[in-house]
Protein backbone atom coordinates (compact mmCIF):
# COMPACT_ATOMS: atom_id res chain seq x y z
CA UNK A 1 0.00 0.00 0.00
CA UNK A 2 3.07 2.34 1.08
CA UNK A 3 4.40 1.17 -2.50
CA UNK A 4 1.26 2.33 -4.49
CA UNK A 5 0.39 5.63 -2.47
CA UNK A 6 4.35 6.65 -3.47
CA UNK A 7 3.65 5.62 -6.80
CA UNK A 8 -0.18 7.90 -6.98
CA UNK A 9 1.81 10.90 -5.54
CA UNK A 10 4.61 10.45 -7.95
CA UNK A 11 1.97 10.14 -10.91
CA UNK A 12 0.46 13.04 -9.33
CA UNK A 13 3.94 15.18 -9.43
CA UNK A 14 4.39 13.97 -13.15
CA UNK A 15 1.32 15.24 -14.26
CA UNK A 16 1.41 18.36 -12.74
CA UNK A 17 5.08 18.90 -14.13
CA UNK A 18 3.75 18.14 -17.58
CA UNK A 19 0.88 21.07 -17.43
CA UNK A 20 3.88 23.33 -17.04
CA UNK A 21 4.85 22.35 -20.12
CA UNK A 22 1.66 22.37 -22.08
CA UNK A 23 -0.14 25.64 -23.85
CA UNK A 24 -0.69 27.98 -22.58
CA UNK A 25 1.49 27.49 -19.67
CA UNK A 26 4.87 26.39 -21.81
CA UNK A 27 5.58 29.86 -23.33
CA UNK A 28 6.02 31.13 -19.45
CA UNK A 29 7.60 28.12 -18.33
CA UNK A 30 10.39 28.02 -20.60
CA UNK A 31 11.12 32.18 -19.78
CA UNK A 32 11.56 30.86 -15.90
CA UNK A 33 14.02 28.31 -17.04
CA UNK A 34 16.61 31.48 -18.03
CA UNK A 35 14.91 34.38 -15.76
CA UNK A 36 17.26 36.03 -13.20
CA UNK A 37 15.45 36.29 -9.47
CA UNK A 38 14.23 39.50 -10.24
CA UNK A 39 12.23 38.60 -13.27
CA UNK A 40 11.51 35.54 -12.08
CA UNK A 41 8.91 36.50 -9.53
CA UNK A 42 6.75 38.58 -11.62
CA UNK A 43 6.65 35.29 -14.23
CA UNK A 44 5.58 33.05 -11.21
CA UNK A 45 3.00 35.64 -10.69
CA UNK A 46 2.50 35.64 -14.39
CA UNK A 47 1.63 32.08 -14.90
CA UNK A 48 0.16 31.56 -11.29
CA UNK A 49 -2.71 34.07 -12.85
CA UNK A 50 -3.43 31.89 -15.72
CA UNK A 51 -3.19 28.46 -13.69
CA UNK A 52 -5.44 30.22 -11.67
CA UNK A 53 -8.14 30.99 -14.16
CA UNK A 54 -7.59 27.80 -15.51
CA UNK A 55 -8.83 25.51 -12.04
CA UNK A 56 -5.34 24.55 -11.75
CA UNK A 57 -5.49 26.21 -7.78
CA UNK A 58 -2.54 23.74 -6.41
CA UNK A 59 0.07 24.96 -9.25
CA UNK A 60 -1.14 28.54 -8.73
CA UNK A 61 -0.59 28.29 -5.52
CA UNK A 62 3.13 27.44 -5.85
CA UNK A 63 3.83 29.96 -8.21
CA UNK A 64 2.31 32.57 -5.99
CA UNK A 65 4.26 31.21 -3.09
CA UNK A 66 7.95 31.80 -5.29
CA UNK A 67 6.81 34.69 -6.75
CA UNK A 68 6.02 36.22 -3.16
CA UNK A 69 9.55 34.68 -1.69
CA UNK A 70 11.20 36.78 -4.23
CA UNK A 71 9.22 39.80 -4.38
CA UNK A 72 6.49 39.88 -1.52
CA UNK A 73 4.16 42.50 -3.07
CA UNK A 74 0.81 43.13 -2.07
CA UNK A 75 -1.26 42.05 -4.95
CA UNK A 76 0.87 38.68 -5.08
CA UNK A 77 0.32 37.78 -1.00
CA UNK A 78 -3.11 38.74 -1.75
CA UNK A 79 -3.80 36.24 -4.35
CA UNK A 80 -1.63 33.74 -2.24
CA UNK A 81 -3.66 33.97 0.51
CA UNK A 82 -6.88 33.50 -1.32
CA UNK A 83 -5.63 30.49 -3.25
CA UNK A 84 -4.42 28.87 -0.20
CA UNK A 85 -7.89 29.51 0.94
CA UNK A 86 -8.97 27.78 -2.28
CA UNK A 87 -7.40 24.76 -1.35
CA UNK A 88 -8.31 24.35 1.72
CA UNK A 89 -5.27 25.27 4.12
CA UNK A 90 -6.72 28.13 5.73
CA UNK A 91 -4.19 28.13 8.70
CA UNK A 92 -1.57 28.69 6.38
CA UNK A 93 -3.60 31.69 4.95
CA UNK A 94 -4.00 33.21 7.95
CA UNK A 95 -0.48 32.99 8.78
CA UNK A 96 0.27 34.89 5.48
CA UNK A 97 -2.26 37.18 5.82
CA UNK A 98 -1.29 38.09 9.48
CA UNK A 99 2.32 38.65 7.92
CA UNK A 100 0.57 41.10 4.95
CA UNK A 101 -0.77 42.57 7.45
CA UNK A 102 2.55 43.66 9.50
CA UNK A 103 4.22 44.37 6.15
CA UNK A 104 1.61 46.61 4.74
CA UNK A 105 -0.69 47.92 7.78
CA UNK A 106 -2.67 50.81 5.28
CA UNK A 107 -4.23 47.88 3.17
CA UNK A 108 -7.46 46.82 4.56
CA UNK A 109 -7.55 44.07 2.19
CA UNK A 110 -5.59 41.76 3.87
CA UNK A 111 -7.70 42.44 7.63
CA UNK A 112 -10.85 41.95 5.80
CA UNK A 113 -10.41 38.69 4.30
CA UNK A 114 -8.66 37.40 7.69
CA UNK A 115 -11.91 38.05 9.49
CA UNK A 116 -13.55 36.31 6.70
CA UNK A 117 -11.21 33.20 7.05
CA UNK A 118 -11.65 33.50 10.81
CA UNK A 119 -15.44 32.82 10.11
CA UNK A 120 -14.90 30.01 7.93
CA UNK A 121 -13.12 28.44 10.81
CA UNK A 122 -15.61 29.36 13.33
CA UNK A 123 -13.30 31.84 15.17
CA UNK A 124 -15.86 34.51 15.86
CA UNK A 125 -14.02 36.97 18.31
CA UNK A 126 -11.13 36.74 16.64
CA UNK A 127 -12.98 37.88 13.43
CA UNK A 128 -15.09 40.38 15.66
CA UNK A 129 -11.74 41.99 17.31
CA UNK A 130 -10.79 42.24 13.21
CA UNK A 131 -13.46 44.42 12.18
CA UNK A 132 -13.51 46.86 15.35
CA UNK A 133 -9.86 47.42 14.74
CA UNK A 134 -10.54 48.54 11.24
CA UNK A 135 -13.16 51.03 12.67
CA UNK A 136 -11.01 52.04 15.33
CA UNK A 137 -8.68 52.83 12.68
CA UNK A 138 -11.66 54.69 10.18
CA UNK A 139 -15.53 54.97 11.40
CA UNK A 140 -16.63 55.74 8.29
CA UNK A 141 -15.57 52.41 6.66
CA UNK A 142 -19.08 51.15 5.68
CA UNK A 143 -17.74 48.23 4.23
CA UNK A 144 -16.47 47.34 7.69
CA UNK A 145 -19.80 48.39 9.15
CA UNK A 146 -21.64 45.85 6.99
CA UNK A 147 -19.46 42.81 7.60
CA UNK A 148 -18.89 43.55 11.11
CA UNK A 149 -23.04 43.51 10.90
CA UNK A 150 -23.19 40.12 8.98
CA UNK A 151 -20.84 38.80 11.75
CA UNK A 152 -23.13 39.47 14.46
CA UNK A 153 -25.84 38.52 12.65
CA UNK A 154 -23.96 34.80 12.86
CA UNK A 155 -23.71 34.98 16.54
CA UNK A 156 -27.26 35.68 17.20
CA UNK A 157 -26.92 39.33 18.80
CA UNK A 158 -29.56 40.64 16.45
CA UNK A 159 -29.71 44.04 18.21
CA UNK A 160 -26.06 45.11 17.21
CA UNK A 161 -26.70 42.89 14.10
CA UNK A 162 -28.93 45.88 13.25
CA UNK A 163 -26.84 48.30 13.97
CA UNK A 164 -24.36 47.70 12.56
CA UNK A 165 -25.86 46.82 9.03
CA UNK A 166 -27.90 50.58 9.96
CA UNK A 167 -24.46 52.42 9.96
CA UNK A 168 -23.36 50.51 6.52
CA UNK A 169 -26.29 51.45 5.01
CA UNK A 170 -26.41 55.33 6.53
CA UNK A 171 -23.02 55.81 4.94
CA UNK A 172 -23.57 53.91 1.53
CA UNK A 173 -27.52 53.35 1.09
CA UNK A 174 -26.81 50.76 -1.51
CA UNK A 175 -28.79 47.98 -2.07
CA UNK A 176 -26.93 45.05 -0.30
CA UNK A 177 -27.10 47.27 2.93
CA UNK A 178 -30.38 47.74 2.67
CA UNK A 179 -31.95 44.74 1.95
CA UNK A 180 -29.78 42.44 4.51
CA UNK A 181 -30.89 45.09 7.33
CA UNK A 182 -34.46 44.99 5.97
CA UNK A 183 -34.78 41.57 6.05
CA UNK A 184 -33.79 41.90 9.74
CA UNK A 185 -36.04 44.00 10.54
CA UNK A 186 -38.76 41.79 8.43
CA UNK A 187 -37.42 38.44 10.61
CA UNK A 188 -38.30 40.63 13.49
CA UNK A 189 -41.28 42.07 13.01
CA UNK A 190 -40.52 45.32 12.78
CA UNK A 191 -42.12 47.43 10.28
CA UNK A 192 -38.85 49.47 9.18
CA UNK A 193 -38.47 47.01 6.72
CA UNK A 194 -41.24 47.89 4.50
CA UNK A 195 -39.68 51.49 4.47
CA UNK A 196 -36.24 50.04 3.15
CA UNK A 197 -37.71 48.07 0.98
CA UNK A 198 -40.28 50.46 -0.30
CA UNK A 199 -37.04 52.98 -0.67
CA UNK A 200 -35.07 50.27 -2.87
CA UNK A 201 -38.09 49.70 -5.21
CA UNK A 202 -38.53 52.94 -5.78
CA UNK A 203 -35.10 53.83 -7.19
CA UNK A 204 -35.60 50.27 -9.67
CA UNK A 205 -36.54 52.20 -12.41
CA UNK A 206 -35.78 48.84 -14.59
CA UNK A 207 -38.80 46.94 -11.70
CA UNK A 208 -36.47 43.56 -12.11
CA UNK A 209 -35.45 43.73 -8.19
CA UNK A 210 -37.40 40.80 -6.44
CA UNK A 211 -35.62 40.83 -3.06
CA UNK A 212 -37.63 43.70 -1.78
CA UNK A 213 -40.67 42.29 -2.52
CA UNK A 214 -40.32 39.05 -0.86
CA UNK A 215 -38.85 40.83 2.50
CA UNK A 216 -42.05 42.79 2.18
CA UNK A 217 -43.64 39.57 1.64
CA UNK A 218 -42.00 37.53 5.07
CA UNK A 219 -42.47 40.34 6.87
CA UNK A 220 -46.28 40.23 6.05
CA UNK A 221 -46.15 36.55 7.03
CA UNK A 222 -44.35 37.06 10.26
CA UNK A 223 -47.30 39.42 11.15
CA UNK A 224 -49.76 37.28 10.03
CA UNK A 225 -50.79 39.61 7.15
CA UNK A 226 -51.02 36.49 4.55
CA UNK A 227 -53.21 38.59 2.33
CA UNK A 228 -50.93 41.07 1.88
CA UNK A 229 -47.60 38.22 2.38
CA UNK A 230 -49.04 36.35 -1.18
CA UNK A 231 -49.37 39.64 -2.98
CA UNK A 232 -46.14 40.32 -2.54
CA UNK A 233 -45.13 37.06 -2.95
CA UNK A 234 -47.19 36.78 -6.24
CA UNK A 235 -45.23 40.09 -7.69
CA UNK A 236 -41.89 37.62 -7.05
CA UNK A 237 -43.08 35.16 -9.26
CA UNK A 238 -44.46 37.25 -11.94
CA UNK A 239 -41.16 38.88 -12.25
CA UNK A 240 -39.53 34.90 -12.13
CA UNK A 241 -41.66 32.22 -12.07
CA UNK A 242 -38.69 30.03 -11.20
CA UNK A 243 -38.59 31.83 -7.87
CA UNK A 244 -38.84 28.88 -5.48
CA UNK A 245 -38.15 30.80 -2.48
CA UNK A 246 -41.14 32.49 -3.40
CA UNK A 247 -43.92 29.75 -4.07
CA UNK A 248 -42.85 28.29 -0.73
CA UNK A 249 -43.17 31.03 1.36
CA UNK A 250 -46.65 31.86 -0.29
CA UNK A 251 -47.31 28.20 0.20
CA UNK A 252 -46.77 28.52 3.81
CA UNK A 253 -49.23 31.33 4.05
CA UNK A 254 -51.45 29.55 2.66
CA UNK A 255 -51.11 26.61 4.67
CA UNK A 256 -51.44 28.62 7.77
CA UNK A 257 -54.89 29.88 6.59
CA UNK A 258 -55.87 26.56 6.25
CA UNK A 259 -56.26 26.32 3.02
CA UNK A 260 -54.59 23.36 2.33
CA UNK A 261 -55.22 22.05 -1.34
CA UNK A 262 -54.32 25.45 -2.56
CA UNK A 263 -51.16 25.60 -0.52
CA UNK A 264 -50.44 21.83 -1.78
CA UNK A 265 -50.27 23.34 -5.73
CA UNK A 266 -48.06 25.96 -5.03
CA UNK A 267 -46.10 23.52 -2.88
CA UNK A 268 -45.72 21.30 -5.72
CA UNK A 269 -44.94 24.11 -8.24
CA UNK A 270 -41.19 24.25 -6.58
CA UNK A 271 -41.30 20.85 -6.89
CA UNK A 272 -41.69 21.14 -10.92
CA UNK A 273 -39.42 24.11 -10.54
CA UNK A 274 -36.89 22.41 -9.17
CA UNK A 275 -37.23 18.78 -8.63
CA UNK A 276 -34.25 18.94 -5.66
CA UNK A 277 -35.81 21.15 -3.55
CA UNK A 278 -36.11 19.21 -0.52
CA UNK A 279 -38.42 22.04 1.54
CA UNK A 280 -40.76 21.67 -1.79
CA UNK A 281 -41.31 18.17 -0.96
CA UNK A 282 -41.45 18.51 2.81
CA UNK A 283 -43.97 21.03 2.43
CA UNK A 284 -46.50 18.79 0.31
CA UNK A 285 -46.52 16.08 2.61
CA UNK A 286 -47.62 18.34 5.42
CA UNK A 287 -50.29 19.04 3.43
CA UNK A 288 -50.74 15.62 3.26
CA UNK A 289 -50.82 15.19 6.56
CA UNK A 290 -52.65 17.89 7.52
CA UNK A 291 -55.54 16.37 5.24
CA UNK A 292 -55.26 13.09 7.01
CA UNK A 293 -53.61 11.11 3.93
CA UNK A 294 -51.01 9.69 5.48
CA UNK A 295 -49.18 6.94 3.38
CA UNK A 296 -48.91 10.43 0.88
CA UNK A 297 -47.26 12.44 3.63
CA UNK A 298 -44.74 9.77 4.71
CA UNK A 299 -43.79 9.03 0.70
CA UNK A 300 -43.51 13.00 0.45
CA UNK A 301 -41.35 13.40 3.47
CA UNK A 302 -39.12 10.53 2.31
CA UNK A 303 -38.49 12.35 -0.60
CA UNK A 304 -37.51 15.35 1.38
CA UNK A 305 -35.26 12.68 3.51
CA UNK A 306 -33.19 11.55 0.11
CA UNK A 307 -31.89 15.17 -0.69
CA UNK A 308 -31.23 16.01 2.40
CA UNK A 309 -30.10 13.38 4.89
CA UNK A 310 -30.32 16.00 8.06
CA UNK A 311 -33.38 17.43 7.42
CA UNK A 312 -34.88 16.24 10.66
CA UNK A 313 -38.47 17.71 10.87
CA UNK A 314 -38.67 15.18 7.76
CA UNK A 315 -37.52 12.62 9.76
CA UNK A 316 -39.50 13.23 13.02
CA UNK A 317 -42.98 13.70 10.73
CA UNK A 318 -42.06 10.07 9.06
CA UNK A 319 -41.53 8.60 12.57
CA UNK A 320 -44.82 10.47 14.63
CA UNK A 321 -46.79 8.93 11.64
CA UNK A 322 -45.73 5.74 11.62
Amino acid sequence: MLTISCNNQGRKEDDQAAVLHRPPFAPLTDSLLQAKNAGAAGLYFRRAELLSRNNFHELAAEDYRRSWDLSPEELTGFRYASTLSIIGQPDRAVQLLQDCEKKYPSNPSFPSMLGELYQQSGRMKEALAIYDALLAKDSLDNEAWYEKGLLLEKMRDTVMAIRALGKAYSLQPINTYGLELAHLYAENRNPVALSICDDIIRKDSTRELLDPLFIKGIYYSNTTQYKKAITQFDSCIGRDWKFTDAYLEKGIALYQQKRYDSAMSTFLMTVRVSDTYPDGYYWVGRCYEATNRKDQAILYYRQALALDKEFTEAAEHIKRLK
